[in-house]
């Protein structure tokens, strides 16, 4: 015999009895900390990127997530995209769920 099978018939009779509660409550205190570890910051960091997405503005200096550095050009009301100018005569539509970053503050 294998020294784990040994050990495994000698703890099994120990573990027969009364070992449910503790089980549904580590199940429940891991459900807990992945909860505020992972989950809760994330939804978090997405109602920050839904909110600074909903208050741009005419002339904000933003990145897209493909990397794009401009300047908003034009918001319409109800669109899902800007008009962003990225040269002096170059504008691309833009949808405003690409937009990351604003570097309004920053100076060049």
């Amino acid at each position: 015999m294998n020294i784990f099978t040994i050990i495994l018939q000698q703890a099994a009779p120990a573990q027969q009895g009364g070992g449910g509660l503790s089980l549904i409550i580590m199940m429940v205190a891991i459900f807990a900390i992945m909860y505020f570890l992972m989950i809760r910051p994330q939804q978090k960091k997405q109602k920050e990127l839904q909110r600074f997405r909903n208050e741009l503005k005419k002339g904000d200096k933003v990145v897209t997530i493909g990397g794009i550095y401009g300047t908003i050009d034009e918001l319409p009301e109800n669109g899902n995209y800007v008009m962003m100018r990225i040269d002096t005569n170059v504008r691309i539509k833009v949808a405003k769920s690409s937009i990351v970053k604003d570097f309004s503050d920053v100076q060049q």
